[in-house]
């Protein structure tokens, strides 16, 4: 019997009259299977017989139509329990199709089969098996119940921007965008790898996001996850890349060495493409030495000078350049002294002195010091034009062996004026130098300011930041040691009247 000739003949016992129990015919009787023995007439000129014929109990199902939600690959089973079946044609359907007919599963996907009775099991659960599955008793009104089978579906990221690559100039605005799909609707974040997003937050919601006025700043890599509780979430990443001219920091613009020492001079230069990096000394170019080694780790160019010569000092530059345009950033390489550093403490001990302590590095021994200090001037009065007081040159250098104060300080003559004076430095061939120099002659309670300068055999350093220091004042707990004493003073004058006055009356009385 073909496939299609059991299929017909199913369909057609499920047209037979329902309600009623076939039994059999044996020795004039009909006997079903229940053993109820009923008359059965017999044809004209014959007497009548008995005969079986059987109604059964209605068969009732003992579970009930639900909804199940299933996730893709899973295996499902579609309950179908029944009470008093016998003799009653159970069927699976979906829609209009017949998926088995009693213990006869139709359907020729492997995947279906019945277990345990009729439950339907269907494996390896796709995305086209969704939808309604009714178990029926083909009875006089047939009895069905429904499963609804809802499949899960875990999310998945179809595309991405550009498959994953973006290019945008610097100063555009680009939108990156990820697509995705599953059951329920996967919900899609943004985040940004080692980094936050251009928003300033860890991550958004949405299927895209959009950048304006793009900076190299916001290159780097995104990250899309698309997520909805079913399975593991899903993420795909696109790599944004700012097209940019070159950008170039230099880590110091003056750079101190010494004759026979090795001397860096860094550019760290930012490029999208990668730029081409060039050295120069002046307009000169530069090429690789013995003595000169120039070294790329990645943004960070270094132009190295081994045992560098007094020829070596000058003026450099470091000129970078891609398909998006060009930049030059310039560099000094110097053998004159660092700038001085102070390492007094702002609040002087004395009214009238004050001892600057400063500190100066230099490969090449330090020759002498100029120091300048004066009294800060008040503050201007609102309205009122000021002239700058700040004149170095106004009034002669004077060296230590001049000062006014002598002892290894000076006086200051001219209160807002800058006063300066030349010290010699001590003979060293230590790296960091040290110097201290009292001030004398200042007035108590009052704001200074000082900055130093330092020479070697390769000529005056930068002059140092401003050193701001303060005088010490009258003190005023001395002020007030002073009245408590004359108030203890004046009351035991007090108590010694009144004791003795107390005195001369008791011999008075007696």
């Amino acid at each position: 019997m073909t496939y299609y000739s059991m299929v017909l003949l199913l369909f057609l016992i499920a047209l037979l009259p329902q309600g009623v129990v076939y039994g059999y015919h044996h020795k004039g009787r009909f006997k079903d299977n229940l053993h109820k023995i009923y008359k059965i007439p017999e044809s004209k000129g014959e007497s009548a017989m008995d005969y079986n014929v059987g109604l059964a109990d209605p068969p009732t199902f003992t579970t009930e139509g639900k909804t199940l939600k299933i996730i893709t690959g899973d295996t499902v089973v579609l309950p179908c329990d029944v009470v008093n079946p016998s003799g009653y044609l159970l069927a699976w359907k979906r829609g209009i199709a017949i998926l088995s007919a009693g213990n006869v599963k139709v359907t020729p996907d492997e995947r279906f089969r019945l277990v345990d009775g009729y439950n339907l099991e269907i494996r390896d659960v796709q995305t086209q098996d969704a939808g309604d599955y009714v178990c029926q008793i083909a009875t006089l009104n047939p009895l069905e119940i429904t499963h609804t089978l809802e499949i899960l579906v875990p999310p998945r990221i179809h595309s991405v921007t550009s498959g994953g690559n973006v290019e945008v100039k610097k100063g555009l605005t680009v939108t990156l965008e990820c697509r995705a799909s599953g059951n329920p609707v996967p919900v899609i974040s943004w985040t940004r790898k080692n980094n936050l997003l251009p928003s300033g937050e860890k991550s958004v919601e949405g299927y895209s996001i959009i950048i304006e006025q793009a900076t190299r700043h916001h290159a780097g890599v995104y990250l899309c996850t698309a997520s909805n509780s079913v399975g593991e979430p899903v993420t795909a990443q696109i790599s944004l890349h700012v097209l940019y001219p070159p950008e170039i920091e230099v880590e110091r613009g003056w750079v101190h060495s010494g004759e026979g020492y090795e001397a860096q001079l860094v550019c760290i230069v930012h490029a999208e493409p990668q730029a081409e990096v060039l050295w120069y000394r002046d307009t000169l170019r530069l090429d690789t030495t013995e003595r000169r080694i120039m070294e790329v780790r990645g943004s960070r160019h270094t132009l190295i000078i081994r045992k560098v010569q007094s020829s070596d000092f000058g003026n450099y530059s470091c000129v970078a350049d891609n398909s998006m345009g060009k930049a030059r950033e310039y560099l000094e390489l110097s053998g004159k002294p660092n700038p001085a550093i102070f390492r007094s403490h702002p609040m002087g001990r004395f009214k009238d002195s004050y001892n600057l302590t400063w500190s100066v590095n230099s490969y090449t021994p330090i020759e002498e010091f100029r120091l300048y200090f004066r009294r800060l001037p008040p503050p201007p009065v609102p309205g009122q034009l000021t002239q700058p007081q700040y004149h170095h040159n106004k009034r002669p250098t004077r060296r230590e062996n001049e000062t006014w104060g002598g002892g290894g300080g000076s006086g200051v003559r001219l209160r807002d004026e800058w006063n300066d004076v030349i010290l010699p430095a001590a003979p060293s061939e230590q790296f960091t130098q040290q110097m201290s120099y009292m001030i004398r002659g200042l007035e108590p309670a009052l704001h200074y300011e000082a900055r130093v300068q330092a020479k070697n055999r390769f000529g005056w350093n930068d002059i140092s930041d401003t050193f701001l220091f303060t005088t010490r004042g009258v003190d005023p707990e001395m002020r007030d040691m002073g009245v408590t004493a004359q108030s203890v003073s004046s009351t035991c004058k007090s108590a010694s009247n009144i004791l003795f006055v107390s005195f001369v009356m008791a011999v008075c009385l007696s």
